[in-house]
């Protein structure tokens, strides 16, 4: 949901509904409503972009490299809008008094076709949908009353009522980004049951209902993101972590699911990893924070395919960079982020998310503000500028966004960017009334880039940190390489790049060359120095685990600290067999123009140069001395 307060004692604050609004005579036709906002009929969105989506550099594309700008919002709902207490049956204990019986909002208001060319007329094209794990395990059909103006949904569950909607939306040209919102179906953010992916069902099943959502929907090529998990943050007891190794290891635990999507579901999904939302105890004296995507900066996520990550943030006036949004219990002094100037807004959203935009780096992703939103009803100054600063922010920094919420009942939900009243007549943004017009139109119309993006090279980090990191679909195909060791492996299409003296980090990347790999999976796993030529001692009193000549490093393992095999796979073209030796055991030897990032920050790394390749690491095993990777040979691409 928006991302509302987490507190200990109460649960998360809903957004304020503004007084029901006097009915209109006549609300303004949707085709004319497109027409203001420069919309595109339906027929022309579904013909505007190719399927699949994939990633280069900072920018998602279509299946023929074109931009495919996320212009989203959020369609509420499956997720579901119980706050916690009293009957499930009264609307008064559901979220702002709205009874979404576990699937979309305004199927009971409005038919399903109706609603699309509302959602034509926004001028989106995609949606991100909502859903629980309970939902997709309810066997119960919907009351009727759930699905008044869509008759033809009667006797249905909320898992093939949500099926149909997919259906509909994917039919119409949108593109749709599956979000599990909760694990159940009660309203989201506050201590709910639903903090974290495993917070009412182990890791296992999580993941497993990913891969049974992304087989589900397989065959429909608009279905083109999974959307991990929402919000991440703290429970009663226990902050979320990034990188820890433990039950509560988010950075980990996204890693699964995606490996797990990507190799037993749909290989053609965007994977959507948003940072974590909230760590400590709301309490002044006491550290608390919002980390958002801050730790990606130097534990970023590597998928099995290097071109399908994409990561998220929320961010809402009311909340803060230390600010949980509450008010009352769980409020601290901390300034929420519309107490913010202008420029210190900027330099958060810069901080916490917006970073992982810079190209070149090893965390290098599309980001996409996946919720931001506010009520027509808002008269405060403050929250009316907030929405004014961040909306020119997105507008001029070509940014990918979705709106919370996009459908609501009127009278009852006025954040919600249409609304419908029991009779199915719509108001809100389209009917010109509502401040937010100015925002949302500047948002929609700000230039961006558009038609093809040129390939650029990817950057990628790798970690024994916590055990394998194996990220080779072609290297996984082979078995085990090095049993008992922590080993890791580039993606397909890349090369080993770098490597850290200590702490088993390195980088994978393609740059100049591309995929310098020759088909079929033939690779070489070197433990000894049977492939160092005669007189080509690259580092002397060093062991040297070098490739066979035509041959390029892909992965490594480690024992503890100490080297124990390099992994290398025959490459496509001709390369140089001359090469330098690069030390990294004494201190940072690495490109001046710093492509890649810190990968290993805080310890030693090196590095090869664009125009070369990784050909043998060398190490000791002195006594006294570390046995990590100490030099790279690096050899030239071309001979």
């Amino acid at each position: 949901m928006a991302a509302a307060a987490l507190t200990l004692l109460t649960a998360a604050p809903s957004a304020v509904a503004a007084p029901a609004e006097a009915a209109r005579a006549a609300a303004v036709p949707a085709a004319e409503a497109a027409s203001a906002v420069g919309a595109a009929p339906a027929e022309a969105a579904a013909d505007s972009w190719q399927p699949p989506l994939s990633t280069r550099g900072r920018y998602i594309v279509d299946a023929r490299g074109d931009r495919f700008r996320l212009k989203s919002a959020n369609w509420d709902g499956a997720q579901g809008s119980w706050t916690g207490s009293g009957s499930t049956a009264d609307p008064a204990n559901h979220h702002a008094g709205q009874n979404s019986y576990g699937i979309p909002l305004g199927l009971d208001r409005t038919p399903l076709p109706e609603l699309l060319a509302d959602f034509h007329a926004l001028g989106i094209n995609s949606i991100r949908l909502p859903f629980s794990n309970e939902m997709i395990h309810a066997t119960a059909p919907v009351p009727d009353a759930a699905v008044t103006a869509n008759p033809h949904l009667r006797g249905r569950t909320p898992l093939e009522i949500y099926d149909a909607v997919v259906t509909a939306l994917t039919g119409s040209g949108f593109a749709v980004i599956l979000n599990n919102h909760t694990n159940t179906t009660r309203w989201c953010c506050g201590v709910d049951g639903n903090e974290r992916w495993n917070s009412s069902q182990s890791t296992e099943r999580w993941a497993d209902d990913w891969v049974l959502m992304a087989r589900r929907y397989a065959a429909d090529s608009r279905v083109v993101g999974a959307d991990l998990y929402n919000e991440v943050r703290r429970d009663v007891l226990d902050d979320p972590n990034w990188g820890l190794g433990d039950a509560h290891d988010w950075y980990a635990a996204a890693r699964l699911a995606a490996d797990r999507i990507l190799i037993e579901g749909n290989p053609d999904l965007l994977i959507v990893v948003e940072g974590i939302n909230w760590t400590g105890l709301p309490v002044d004296g006491l550290p608390h924070e919002r980390p958002t995507l801050a730790p990606a900066r130097t534990l970023s996520h590597t998928l099995v395919n290097a071109h399908k990550l994409v990561y998220s943030a929320h961010f809402y006036g009311y909340t803060g960079p230390r600010h949980s949004g509450a008010t009352g219990i769980g409020e601290t002094h901390d300034p929420r982020y519309q107490d913010l100037t202008r420029d210190q807004l900027y330099q958060t959203l810069a901080d916490q998310a917006f970073f992982v935009t810079t190209e070149g780096q090893h965390y290098t992703a599309p980001v996409w503000i996946s919720e931001f939103g506010i009520g027509a009803g808002e008269t405060g100054a403050a929250a009316r500028t907030w929405f004014g600063n961040i909306t020119d922010y997105f507008a001029d920094h070509d940014a990918d966004f979705a709106y919370w919420p996009l459908v609501g009942w009127e009278g009852h939900d006025d954040w919600s960017l249409l609304r419908y009243d029991t009779a199915g007549r719509r108001y809100g943004l389209l009917d010109g009334a509502d401040w937010r017009g100015t925002g949302w139109q500047r948002l929609m119309a700000s230039p961006g880039h558009t038609g093809h993006v040129a390939p650029v090279p990817a950057w990628r980090m790798l970690t024994t940190d916590r055990g394998d990191d194996v990220r080779s679909l072609r290297v996984r195909a082979g078995g085990d390489w090095d049993p008992g060791a922590s080993k890791a492996a580039c993606p397909d299409g890349l090369r080993l790049a770098g490597l850290s003296h200590t702490g088993g980090r390195g980088l994978c990347t393609d740059v100049t060359a591309g995929d310098l790999r020759a088909d079929g999976n033939a690779q070489t796993v070197v433990t000894d120095e049977r492939h160092v030529p005669a007189n080509g001692d690259w580092a002397g009193g060093y062991t040297k685990l070098q490739c066979p000549a035509g041959q390029f490093l892909i992965g490594y393992s480690r024992r503890g600290e100490r080297v124990s095999a390099a992994l290398c796979a025959p490459a496509r073209t001709t390369t140089g067999r001359t090469g330098r030796t690069v030390w990294f055991d004494r201190s940072d030897n690495r490109p001046a123009d710093g492509t890649g990032g810190e990968f290993a920050q805080g310890r030693y790394k090196g590095q090869c140069a664009a125009d070369e390749y990784a050909a043998g690491i060398a190490f000791t095993t002195r006594v006294g001395s570390r046995p990590g990777p100490a030099a790279l040979l690096c050899s030239p691409l071309r001979p």
